[in-house]
């Protein structure tokens, strides 16, 4: 689906390596954007939204361990340093600077998007035993139940399956035929009325919900502060 596409960064200044990279991802149903240096690679980060960056660690100018100590002061990203530094010491000075997986090259590409794949499903994992919080809405996903203003909702299982996605994808926007296949739910209108109901549970305005949108002619999304 269009909309899950998952945005990657690849950052190297290997002309060759970044066209093999961004020709094969694409062609695995990733969007794909590059630079050529650090400060190309912050440029990028500061107008699109990344799902993960593919980081070289030698590159000139400011190196891939400056850069992923800088991105992950700023924001939580999953990174993947590439090097031909295959020596421990190195593997372990970028996971400790942040870095969620290490690849030293040369390496085949599939490695390389089984790692991807690993790291965005373990991103996209929703933890069951915790407390989702939308807006003032707490929810909790192992109980089925919604606070909102210390009033106490129940949610079924085609609202639960929901809110997993959406909550693992916030800002994401679903057609009612992919909230159909989610929540096992066929007819639209049956669809719509069950993000009536989530709006009710969710939002302290449903009527003019915050959260919980409709996107026109395309779905709904739930944004999270």
């Amino acid at each position: 689906m269009e909309n899950n596409k998952k945005h990657i960064l690849i950052v190297d200044d290997d002309d060759r390596i970044r066209d093999l990279l961004k020709d094969y991802l694409s062609e695995n149903n990733y969007i794909v954007s590059t630079a050529e240096n650090a400060d190309q690679a912050k440029e990028r980060i500061e107008f699109f939204k990344f799902d993960i960056i593919i980081l070289d660690v030698m590159m000139p100018g400011q190196s891939g361990y400056d850069l992923t100590k800088e991105i992950k002061k700023q924001i939580k990203i999953p990174i993947i340093l590439l090097t031909a530094k295959g020596e421990v010491e190195n593997r372990i000075k970028g996971l400790e600077l942040g870095a969620d997986d290490y690849l030293g090259k040369p390496f085949e590409p599939k490695e390389l998007l089984l790692r991807i794949k690993n790291i965005i499903n373990k991103s996209n994992r929703i933890d069951m035993k915790s407390l989702h919080t939308v807006g003032a809405a707490k929810i909790d996903l192992n109980k089925m139940t919604v606070n909102l203003n210390n009033k106490l909702k129940k949610i079924n299982n085609s609202e639960k399956k929901v809110l997993i996605e959406m909550l693992a994808n916030p800002g994401t926007t679903y057609s009612r035929e992919e909230i159909g296949k989610i929540s096992g739910i066929s007819q639209e209108r049956s669809i719509d009325v069950m993000i009536t109901r989530l709006r009710q549970k969710l939002e302290v305005n449903p009527k003019n919900p915050k959260y919980l949108q409709t996107i026109r002619g395309s779905g709904y999304v739930l944004w999270i502060e």
